[in-house]
C-alpha cells in the first residue's frame, strides 16, 4: 500500500451499488441479525460510507448507490464490510471481502457475488466457515485523458467533476496546505479538523511544530452547489504523553463561507484563526462541476 496515493490526483469516479446480502449468520439471542455494509477505498484519507441499517433481517436488500474518488486505480481495493448494528455496544463483525480496481474494465458495470470472510489470510481456517455473501455492483470511470492533461498544462485550471457526479452537484476539494504562528498553552503537535454537513475529516499530526506543512486533499461530493454552507476548520493539538491535564487543546479555528468557491471554481487563501494570538492557516477550495 504507498501512503503517497492519498496526496495524488484524482484519475476517475468508483460507482458503487451495494445491491443485497444472502445467508447471513444469526448474531442476535433472538435469531436473527441487523446488518448493515461499510465501505472503503484503500490508500485515501476518507472516511467510510455505510448503508442503511436493515433490522431482523438475514437476506437484506439495500439497493443503495455511493461514488467515491479514485486516485489509483492500479493499487487501490474497494473494501465492504458486514456488521451487525447493536443498540448498546460495540457492532459485530459479520464477515468482509473486497475487490481491486485493477480487476475493473473502465466504464462497464460489473456484478460480484462475494463470499463473506473473516479476514483476508488465505491461511486462516476461520475463513471456511460459511458467513453468507454479498452482491455489489461495481462501475470504474476513468476521467478522460484531455481533462487530465489540461489539468496539467495549466496549474490554475480547475478539473471538471467526474462522470457519475450528480447532475445538479460537484465535487467540493479542500486542500490544507499548512499553517503558520501557531500556539499552544501545553504542547504543539498540530493536526487539522475539517467539519462540513456533520462529516469529519482530519490530517495527520505533525509532532513539536508551530509552523506546520500538511500538503493534504479532502473530497466532499455533493447533491448540490454549496452556495449557503460554510466550512469548519480548527487546528488542534492533542499529546499521547501520560497524565496530561490538558491532552487535548485547540489552537484556533475559522469558518469558511462557501459561496465564493461556487462562482470562482477555485481560492487560494490565508485565513487568521479565531482565539489564537498570531495563527494563520491557508486553505485551497475547488469546485469541480461536471460541465
Amino acid at each position: 500500500m504507498d501512503p503517497s496515493t492519498a496526496l495524488r490526483k484524482p484519475v476517475g469516479i468508483l460507482d458503487v451499488k451495494i445491491v443485497k446480502a444472502m445467508r447471513l449468520k444469526k448474531k442476535d439471542l433472538l435469531g436473527s441479525s441487523d446488518p448493515y455494509v461499510k465501505l472503503k477505498l484503500t490508500e485515501n484519507n476518507l472516511p467510510s460510507k455505510t448503508t442503511t441499517v436493515k433490522h431482523k433481517n438475514l437476506n437484506p436488500e439495500w439497493n443503495e448507490e455511493f461514488s467515491l474518488v479514485v486516485k489509483d486505480p492500479n493499487s487501490q481495493v474497494i473494501e465492504f464490510q458486514v456488521y451487525d448494528w447493536e443498540q448498546v455496544g460495540k457492532h459485530d463483525k459479520m464477515g468482509m471481502n473486497l475487490v481491486p480496481l485493477k480487476d475493473l474494465p473502465p466504464e462497464e458495470s460489473k456484478v460480484f457475488t462475494l463470499d463473506l470472510l473473516k479476514n483476508m489470510d488465505l491461511n486462516d481456517a476461520q475463513n471456511e466457515k460459511n458467513r453468507g455473501q454479498i452482491v455489489v455492483e461495481l462501475t470504474y470511470k476513468p476521467f478522460k485523458e484531455d481533462d487530465l492533461a489540461g489539468d496539467l498544462d495549466d496549474p490554475h485550471k480547475v478539473m471538471d467533476a467526474p462522470e457519475g457526479t450528480p447532475e445538479n452537484g460537484g465535487l467540493l476539494v479542500v486542500i490544507v496546505h499548512e499553517a503558520q504562528d501557531i500556539e499552544g498553552k501545553h504542547h504543539n503537535n498540530p493536526y487539522v479538523r475539517l467539519m462540513f454537513k456533520g462529516e469529519e475529516k482530519r490530517t495527520k499530526r505533525l509532532k513539536k511544530n508551530r509552523d506546520p506543512r500538511w500538503e493534504e486533499e479532502f473530497e466532499f461530493m455533493l447533491e448540490e452547489p454549496p452556495t449557503s454552507d460554510r466550512l469548519f476548520v480548527e487546528v488542534l493539538s492533542s499529546s499521547s504523553r501520560m497524565g496530561l491535564l490538558h491532552p487535548k487543546e485547540s489552537l484556533g479555528y475559522v469558518e469558511i463561507s462557501l459561496s465564493d468557491v461556487v462562482t470562482n471554481k477555485r481560492i487560494n487563501e490565508k485565513y487568521h484563526l479565531i482565539d489564537s494570538k498570531n495563527g494563520r492557516i491557508q486553505i485551497e477550495l475547488q469546485w469541480r462541476t461536471s460541465s
